[in-house]
């Protein structure tokens, strides 16, 4: 792990960027030094700059899952095999399964993501789809049943799983008192991406995201759809095999969702990039997704290619007709109350 940033090495993030990517983003290194000239708490390990000890302990325990890394701040070393069984999936679910007390919130969940593929996990809420996904990035043990995420085993190597996927959460991870290219700079410094490679990296994540004239902007001042490109782009910076995202588009305008999706078929086109994604929104499966796991109280319903599915049901079938056919019953526009709540906030964050 590195040591504590001083104020020179914050200069030669700032010196790289500019060699790197020309005086766009070199115009943005003063702000990096003006933070570290004024010392409030304590100095910031990741960016050079002054904060709280609460925040440096948060910094800490970020790195520490992100990179992999245990306890005592050692990294799983990068030769650990992969295991054999269902190596060529992606993604492979092996009857999983999570219980709180009585409620059984995922239930006997087996299914395969190929290399490459457009995967969406889609159901009203409360169907288990968070939970899975929870379980597929390591933020909650399985009650039982296991899954293979990138070749690793989520129960017995998670270390390697974090440091083979990005994860774009639905509620906002960008902060907004940054610009972009300080929270990439961040981002990348919590991946513990050699400091010889963060600004060629952070220059590619704006190009593929169309954020690089933006990239000196506070993100405060961001669009909604702006924040969410550079929330992907954050999450591509260690180059992931596999990217999560739950609810991409949520609280976005159209325009800023279709600008969204074809970052996300850019990644998948030019990097080859595994995408699973949550959604609640049956237009945006039906038109990223290349298959979809259709999720219903816990339990997959059906598999299958959005055409395919609604072939099943009728010749002018939609997958809102999927999801009644298959479940019984209707998906009820808005979700409840728990789903409105977290979509208005995650709009307003990202709006």
């Amino acid at each position: 792990m590195h040591g504590s940033c001083s104020n020179s090495k914050g200069k030669s993030d700032g010196q790289a960027a500019g060699k790197t990517t020309g005086a766009g983003l070199g115009s943005m290194r003063p702000r990096l030094h003006e933070r570290a000239d004024k010392p409030q708490h304590a100095t910031c390990p990741v960016i050079g700059s002054t904060m709280p000890s609460a925040f440096l302990k948060f910094i800490s325990t970020a790195r520490r899952y992100l990179t992999g890394a245990s306890a005592t701040g050692a990294i799983a070393p990068a030769g650990a095999a992969a295991l054999k069984p269902g190596a060529e999936a992606a993604v492979r679910t092996f009857a999983l399964t999570r219980r709180f007390g009585d409620l059984v919130a995922v239930d006997d969940v087996s299914l395969t993501v190929l290399p490459g593929e457009i995967f969406g996990l889609i159901g009203s809420n409360g169907a288990g789809k968070s939970t899975l996904i929870k379980m597929l990035t390591t933020l909650l043990p399985p009650s039982s049943g296991t899954a293979q995420v990138a070749g690793f085993d989520i129960v017995t190597q998670p270390s390697r799983v974090r440091r083979s996927i990005g994860y774009v959460p639905q509620m906002l991870s960008a902060d907004g008192s940054l610009t972009g290219y300080e929270n990439l700079l961040l981002s990348a410094r919590l991946y513990v991406i050699p400091r010889r490679e963060r600004a060629q990296r952070i220059a590619e994540a704006l190009a593929m995201t169309n954020l690089t004239e933006e990239a000196g902007r506070l993100v405060q001042q961001y669009s909604g759809g702006m924040i969410r490109r550079l929330e992907i782009a954050q999450s591509m910076l260690h180059r992931p095999r596999i990217l999560v995202m739950d609810e991409p588009t949520v609280g976005l305008d159209p325009l800023a969702r279709r600008a969204v999706w074809d970052d996300i078929r850019a990644l998948r086109e030019t990097r080859g990039m595994t995408m699973l994604i949550t959604t609640h929104d049956m237009e945006e499966a039906d038109e990223l997704c290349d298959r979809i796991a259709l999720m219903h109280r816990g339990r997959v319903e059906v598999i299958g290619a959005p055409a395919q599915l609604k072939q099943q049901v009728g010749p002018e079938a939609t997958l809102d007709d999927v999801f009644a056919h298959y479940t019984g019953f209707e998906l009820e526009p808005g979700g409840g109350y728990r789903q409105v709540r977290e979509t208005r906030r995650s709009a307003r964050q990202h709006g």
